[in-house]
Parts: structure tokens; sequence; C-alpha cells
């Protein structure tokens, strides 16, 4: 803790003087990482790599670590593919909800000054006490990057599934869902487009936004 702060302190300082004090130091509070975010098929870890190399910043995937931070709180593997494959997408998607909101506390509290892609799923949640336990954990972090085609969301959804094909499920266009759901917005401190751009277009806009005192 700043000496200068506990001397403060022991005087009887005011309120006004703490307020002050806090609103100064605040960048220093900030996580520098750049965490990435947003539908399936938006290119987030092509965006990863290049931004990883650019910062010489260590690259951490959730895709490839999500199933061991699962595991930690009881994931099972075979219940999991028993429940794919008798129910279908969405209803693994649901189970896996609660070990997905575990997983950025994990990956958040065991990584830092890197460059961060979540799974599609990992930043949008139905259940409001899980949304709140990833808005919260995200609070300090002012580079969240939400990554989309096009303002226009139904444009997102069409060039989306040009790339990756149609995902229906039950009635729910799973592709629409993701895109259109209210939790990435709601998380994003930042929004890039990359229609008409190419990832490195996309990665040198991503970089003239974010908020850094150490890059």
């Amino acid at each position: 803790m700043n000496p200068d702060w506990l001397a403060q302190r022991r005087k009887g300082a005011s309120l006004r003087f703490f307020v002050s004090y806090y609103q100064a130091n605040i960048p220093t509070l900030m996580k520098q990482d750049i965490i990435l975010i947003g539908p399936i098929g938006t290119g987030k870890s092509t965006l990863g790599t290049l931004l990883a190399e650019k910062l010489n910043l260590p690259q951490i995937s959730m895709d490839e670590l999500r199933y061991g931070y699962y595991k930690r709180i009881g994931y099972d593997e075979a219940f999991a593919k028993k429940l794919r494959a008798e129910k279908g997408f969405l209803a693994i998607y649901q189970y896996w909800k609660p070990f997905e909101a575990y997983a950025v506390e994990m990956l958040l509290a065991e990584h830092s000054n890197c460059v961060i892609d979540f799974g599609a799923g990992h930043s949008v949640y139905d259940d409001a006490a899980l949304f709140y336990r990833v808005q919260k954990v995200l609070e300090t972090y002012p580079n969240v990057v939400l990554v989309l085609p096009s303002p226009d969301l139904d444009e997102s959804v069409q060039i989306i599934k040009e790339r990756m094909g149609e995902f229906q499920e039950n009635g729910v266009d799973v592709h629409e869902y993701f895109v259109k759901h209210s939790s990435n917005l709601n998380l994003a401190k930042i929004v890039v487009y990359t229609k008409g751009k190419t990832p490195e277009q996309t990665g040198d806009e991503i970089l003239s936004l974010i908020k850094t005192s150490s890059y």
C-alpha cells in the first residue's frame, strides 16, 4: 500500500482525499490484458494470434484450457457425451454454462498480461447469476473486445452462416442466438467489425482502440 496514502489516513484525511487518490490510481488497478469475445466464426483466435505477435505477449485460448477448468468442479465427460448424443447441442450447452463461468474466473485469475480469446459460449449467459459472476470478474478489464462481422446483426448472422454453415437445432438458430444475445454487448468495452477488412487491419484497429499504460 502506498505510504502517502497511509500517512494521510493516520492524519484523518477527508473522504475527498481518498476519493481523489482512488481516481488517480484507477489506471494502475485496471488489467491490461486484451480479451476477445464474440460468436462462433468471427476470427477471435486468428486476431488473438496476430495481436499476441504484435505485442510480444502470450496468447491464451479458452478452448484449449476449458475442460481442465471444468473438471476441477466435477465436469462429467461421460455424462456430457451421453447428453450430447441423446439430446443434442442445446442440452449440453446448458450443462456447460456453470462450468464456463467458473472457467472464465479461473483463467483470468491464473493468467495476466496476455491476449485471451474466449469460446463463443463463455460470454453468453441466460442465467442472471452466472452472467453477474462473469461481468464482475471482467469489471477491471478495459480491453474486452467484441468481434462481429457487421454492425447490422442480421448481416452478421448471414456472414457467419456463409463461413460456418447453418447451425439449427430444435427450432433454434444457434448462430443468430450468439450474435443477438445481449450478454456480449453488455460485457464488451470495445466493439470492432470485420467486414471488408483483413485480419491485420482489424488487429490494427483494435490496437488503436485499446486502453493501455504499458504496451
